[in-house]
């Protein structure tokens, strides 16, 4: 039975719809208007969308015979898996670029809401729920930690997770954001009541600190912690802002688009193309052409010129500086931080002929030392001998991804980014069966092995050689530092004109809909800038959701 993904494995539900695609030719003074993307994950695709539906020409270049990234699907013997992504929140970021070509998200995707959002089991054998309403949780966690106080010590946690959500929203997304002094509008004063708002981000403080502050429960703050997973870091070494993430979450719910999270690019490139983008897959990159300080095409590894007026690079930021950029402007890059990699992980893809009543559609398997487990992954930089897993089991929401009464179960285990010494196909074997170990003893799945039928798992090196991102970080960069670390790479390019970045290792950061939020900033900053024109009829920009 193959355990490690391989070339052959690749995502299907993109392949047909971009293979014969023959965009109208374009003039001369429309191909110097035209902008590039370079990769078509949900990042590039978020921007082909923006800047179609605002009129201009737009080609999106990715290596891959598929679009969307690591937001893949694989299918073998009847069973269907999501690769990547598997956890939708945030809607409204998806339905604002629909709303940008006047396209209902409702007739693009069909999307499932999950409530309880997900099960937690925990290593002394209880299990926690987390569901979206505020005061249903709070009676939950009173009945699970009676005379704890944890009940109304997550509801004030909650109410300052929503502070520092509306902080966020008022100064940190919807625009191009480098670091402190670009969150705040140059047109504008700085005042004391700004300045104020901004100290209520709590700099200084980590996400674990402030989680255990508010609730005294170990396991009920292991839970919360895990929302700084959705960026791949480390909550005792991330700002207490990315709490936030929790009022998101709860506010705005979990769901499930059926047909998968690979549903999601495939209506995007749906929307992309009936929108003019010229989408040319198994075209590789090699460099971004730099004329005069400004960005002015790229170079195929095919050897062929694409020339455009910008780029907006989709492709891991650290790796597009030190891969496709030359000179001063890849040095001005790399020597204006310390950018470390986020986590990488283990996924196991195992097809059951069976299911599993006490598993949700999302659940997280805890390790019974979370200290433990983040000394060993983030400071150590080696797999967790104690892991947390995530646990997707969709066929109680969708059966179709697996056969009759079978099941889909994907499995990610968060472990350190790439080491020089880290040689994953002599250290999986022994890790899966670790895996599959904490799956029988704190989630109870003592007879899993008898029923896998289909298995594979996805390494970190896999995860590298798949999606060529920096030292096999899923996540792109760490959000680790109390004061700035939840500041990635601004969208516009301070170095080169004309070039722009989205995706996870921009701002605003990793998640999906960060990293589609991360794309329509982009094509904000492009049609913004208007160092090219559009050369269609313009869709009214849609207005910023509140």
């Amino acid at each position: 039975m193959d355990r490690s993904i391989n070339d052959t494995m690749k995502d299907p539900s993109t392949e047909e719809m971009t293979r014969s695609v023959r965009p109208r030719e374009l003039s001369d003074a429309e191909v110097k208007n035209q902008v590039i993307v370079v990769g078509g994950g949900l990042g590039g695709l978020a921007t082909a969308c923006t800047l179609a539906a605002r009129g201009y020409a737009v080609v999106l270049c990715d290596k891959n015979s598929w679009t969307g990234g690591k937001a893949a699907v694989y299918e073998e013997e009847g069973f269907r898996f999501d690769m990547g992504p598997t956890i939708l929140t945030i809607p409204a970021v998806l339905k604002r670029i629909f709303d940008e070509a006047g396209q209902p998200l409702e007739t693009a995707l069909d999307l499932v809401p999950l409530d309880p959002q997900w099960r937690s089991f925990f290593d002394d054998g209880t299990t926690l729920d987390l569901h979206a309403d505020v005061q249903k949780m709070k009676a939950e966690l009173d009945q699970f930690s009676p005379g704890s106080g944890a009940g109304e010590g997550y509801s004030r946690f909650m109410d300052l997770a929503k502070k520092l959500h509306k902080i966020s929203d008022d100064f940190f997304f919807w625009k191009s954001i480098g670091g402190l002094k670009d969150m705040f509008d140059p047109k504008r004063s700085v005042t004391v009541s700004m300045l104020r708002e901004v100290m209520r981000m709590r700099p200084g403080h980590s996400v674990a600190g402030t989680v255990r502050s508010y609730v005294p429960d170990s396991r009920a703050a292991q839970m919360l912690d895990h929302y700084t997973q959705y960026v791949g870091s480390c909550p005792e070494s991330s700002p207490a802002v990315l709490c936030g993430i929790a009022h998101m979450q709860s506010n705005d719910g979990v769901w499930y688009p059926r047909g998968g999270t690979a549903a999601v690019p495939k209506a995007l490139t749906k929307l992309a193309l009936s929108l003019g983008v010229e989408i040319r897959t198994n075209t590789a990159i090699r460099q971004i052409l730099v004329e005069d300080g400004r960005a002015s095409g790229v170079l195929t590894a095919d050897g062929e010129t694409i020339r455009g007026g910008a780029v907006v690079t989709n492709s891991d930021s650290v790796r597009t500086h030190k891969e496709l950029l030359d000179g001063r402007p890849r040095q001005k890059f790399l020597g204006r931080r310390n950018y470390e990699p986020a986590c990488s992980g283990v996924v196991l893809y195992l097809g059951l002929n069976r299911r599993y009543d006490q598993l949700l559609h999302h659940n997280f398997v805890f390790s019974a030392d979370p200290h433990k487990e983040f000394e060993a992954i983030y400071r150590q930089g080696e797999p967790a001998p104690d892991p947390t897993c995530y646990v997707c089991a969709p066929a109680a929401t969708e059966p179709g991804v697996a056969p009759p009464g079978g099941e889909s179960l994907y499995v990610l285990v968060h472990t350190p980014y790439l080491r020089p010494h880290h040689k994953w196909s002599e250290m999986l074997p022994a890790y899966r069966d670790r895996i599959i170990e904490k799956l029988k003893l704190t989630a109870g799945l003592e007879d899993i092995e008898e029923h896998i039928v289909v298995e594979h798992a996805l390494t970190p090196q896999d995860i590298q050689d798949r999606y060529h991102v920096l030292d096999g970080a899923i996540y792109g960069l760490a959000s680790h530092g109390r004061f700035l670390g939840a500041f990635k790479p601004a969208n516009r390019s301070p170095d080169v004109e004309g070039l722009y970045l989205a995706g996870g290792s921009a701002h605003p950061g990793p998640g999906m809909p960060m990293v589609l939020m991360s794309g329509w900033i982009a094509g904000d900053c492009v049609d913004q800038d208007r160092i090219v024109e559009p050369i269609g009829s313009i869709n009214q920009p849609a207005c910023v959701a509140s």
